[in-house]
């Protein structure tokens, strides 16, 4: 496998950008470790990190080169600091940049796939709720989506005001952080309105990513997982092939460590197939 540190300009940013990538190389002579490749291009998971993160912590706390060398898996994994992978009232534009240019600006430099059956996204905590966005306001783009520890998230609830539990009447961060993003406005209506993009898509007959979605039992964004949990379950026929796991586990990296593994068997099949 290869590990790449890359560092590029954005346009939708107006700013230069980081983002580590894993490229297959497939290799009988790795002492170790099982690798697969030789794919002309290659499928591709894009890994997305949460709140406190950036693009480097998945390496740091996973073993995630480890899991997909023998699927000849592709991993990406942007920085997108205290985003919410949204266009940001007072801030970058995130989800232009993830959803539209980097695709782009990767596929120029690395041999990745542009097929959608080769194309994959999922990410933890903010980064769950962004590929529940990004996947589901770009399903043409993405076979499946994998969301640990998150619900999606449309804009701050309107009870924040009076939820004492709420992140943002806990730490005065979150409440700038959600000010940064939101500013009050909700996403509704827009194309980053996860829940309008599902009821469009169940309207439409699709496309639709298959979906695996995670959450412990302990961790203290149970209560949106659930919402986004209903939301699916109560879609006629599980067109999205929605599967929802809650088991033993917080809002920690033994169990983000466990499920991205889930999430590879979720869609191995089809990394099989193409690598």
């Amino acid at each position: 496998m290869a590990l790449i540190h890359t560092n590029f300009f954005s346009e939708a940013l107006g700013m230069c950008a980081a983002v580590d990538v894993i490229l297959p190389q497939a290799s009988n002579r790795l002492i170790g470790m099982e690798t697969a490749g030789g794919a002309e291009k290659h499928p591709v998971l894009w890994l997305l990190h949460g709140a406190s993160d950036n693009h480097t912590i998945w390496q740091r706390r996973t073993s995630i080169e480890r899991y997909v060398a023998p699927l000849g898996l592709a991993v990406v994994m942007p920085n997108v600091h205290l985003s919410g992978y949204t266009d940001m009232a007072h801030g970058g534009k995130y989800f232009t940049y993830i959803a539209d240019e980097l695709p782009t600006l990767m596929r120029r430099f690395f041999p990745l796939s542009e097929k959608r059956e080769d194309n994959f996204i999922a990410g933890l905590s903010m980064g769950g709720a962004g590929c529940m966005k990004i996947g589901l306001a770009r399903p043409g783009n993405y076979a499946a989506i994998g969301c640990l520890s998150a619900g999606a998230m449309n804009h701050v609830p309107r009870d924040t005001d009076t939820d004492p539990a709420h992140p943002a009447n806990q730490d005065p961060r979150w409440a700038a952080m959600f000010h940064r993003m939101f500013d009050g406005r909700t996403l509704e209506g827009s194309e980053e309105d996860v829940y309008g993009n599902v009821a469009r898509l169940a309207k439409d007959g699709g496309p639709f990513p298959r979906i695996y979605h995670a959450c412990g039992k302990d961790d203290f964004l149970l209560a949106p997982a659930h919402y986004t949990r209903d939301v699916f379950q109560a879609i006629p026929g599980n067109p999205f092939d929605y599967t929802y796991v809650e088991d033993e586990g917080a809002h920690t990296w033994e169990y983000w460590d466990a499920h991205i593994q889930d999430f590879l068997r979720f869609i191995r099949p089809k990394t099989g197939e193409s690598a």
